[in-house]
């Protein structure tokens, strides 16, 4: 009735609990859609606490969801999905994924907690055969950056700076980060060398994007200041501060995300509760948008903007601030909204949930990501 407790296995419960008690409160910090011929959404990849990169099938996904395999009733439809690839790859969290390329030869790019950004052939990682419970480190990194230390007294050296966020540009042959010690890194792809240091902010920096058609990078720092890098001299040429701006007083300084248009004419800012978005060429504020909760991450889709933050809803607004529609959530706090050239959204946050939304505004699946 009660079991024959001399084959009680202490160690396995306590593992199974923890186990569950990290599924759990994992989040997914960044999602990015994988490469691919086939027009559709069909492989999105997911940062995550844990600091592993992996990849989900959203075909495979719907489908399970169609046959009923979801964690509960009508009012909460989501699977709970197994990787088809997976990957350790840092000590920490993981906090941002990006491709460089968008071929067979694209790397697969990450970086975390650990100071790391790591990069994987994208090919030998989605096709290989090794067992998922036996994949984390079958496929090893082709790219391997660590971020320096700095000497203090007495020769001391500092904690590795953790790398926050990364952007590309493949056509440079350069990869950018943005580290927690203020500076913004350019390295090469072919050497693994740091080409460029980016010193300006007065704190760590939380963004970075590429505005390849001007050769320059945009950070945004804790220190509530978006700044505008020339990658050739390596000096600031424009700095943009929200908080400067009347209508921002008095609201959460740290600029935490931030976005270009595909024109790289138009820049939004997250700044706690406010999304401002500013003209370039013409260096002012356009619009300030109100949010009820932080703002955590933005993206422009034409001349509209996505944005996701600590509440359960994915935000359209146009560039005049104006809402155009809300889409409820799964995750109670999102981290990460991209956009598939389809016009498929995948916001993913808190308790490892993703979120898939047609170009029309339904939800064409929600999964929990599941270790392996």
């Amino acid at each position: 009735m009660f079991g024959d407790v001399t084959k009680w296995d202490e160690d396995t419960y306590r593992e199974s609990i923890l186990k569950e008690r990290e599924i759990q409160t994992r989040t997914v910090f960044r999602t990015v859609w994988a490469p691919s011929p086939n027009p559709s959404p069909d492989t999105i990849v997911v940062a995550s606490s844990d600091g592993s990169v992996a990849s989900y099938s959203i075909p495979d996904c719907i489908s399970k969801l169609a046959l009923g395999f979801s964690n509960g009733g009508k009012a909460q439809q989501f699977l709970g999905a197994q990787p088809n690839g997976f990957l350790q790859g840092h000590d920490g969290p993981a906090y941002d994924v990006k491709f460089y390329g968008d071929n067979d030869d694209a790397l697969l790019l990450s970086c975390g907690d650990d100071g790391r950004v790591r990069g994987w052939r994208w090919k030998e990682f989605s096709e290989s055969e090794v067992p998922i419970h036996l994949q984390g480190s079958h496929v090893k990194p082709v790219l391997d950056l660590v971020n320096p230390q700095h000497k203090g007294p007495w020769g001391a050296l500092s904690p590795i700076p953790e790398n926050n966020a990364i952007t590309v540009d493949p056509q440079g042959g350069s990869i950018f980060s943005a580290a927690g010690d203020s500076c913004a890194y350019c390295w090469d792809v072919e050497s693994g060398k740091i080409k460029m240091v980016f010193k300006g902010h007065s704190d760590y920096l939380h963004c970075i994007v590429a505005r390849k058609s001007t050769g320059q990078i945009v950070t945004g720092s804790e220190d509530g200041t978006a700044r505008i890098w020339d990658c050739k001299s390596g000096k600031c040429v424009k700095v943009i501060d929200p908080v400067k701006d009347k209508r921002l007083k008095g609201f959460i300084s740290c600029l935490s995300c931030i976005a270009l248009d595909a024109s790289e004419s138009w820049l939004a800012c997250g700044s706690g509760r406010r999304l401002s978005v500013w003209s370039l060429p013409a260096s002012e504020c356009v619009s300030s948008i109100y949010s009820s909760a932080s703002i955590q991450d933005v993206i422009f889709e034409d001349n509209q903007i996505l944005a996701v933050g600590a509440e359960p809803l994915l935000s359209r607004f146009d560039i005049n601030g104006a809402i155009l529609s809300q889409i409820k959530c799964a995750s109670p706090s999102a981290f990460s909204v991209s956009l598939h050239p389809s016009g498929v959204a995948a916001v993913g946050g808190y308790g490892g949930i993703v979120d898939v939304i047609s170009q029309f505004g339904s939800h064409l699946c929600t999964f929990s990501c599941q270790g392996v």
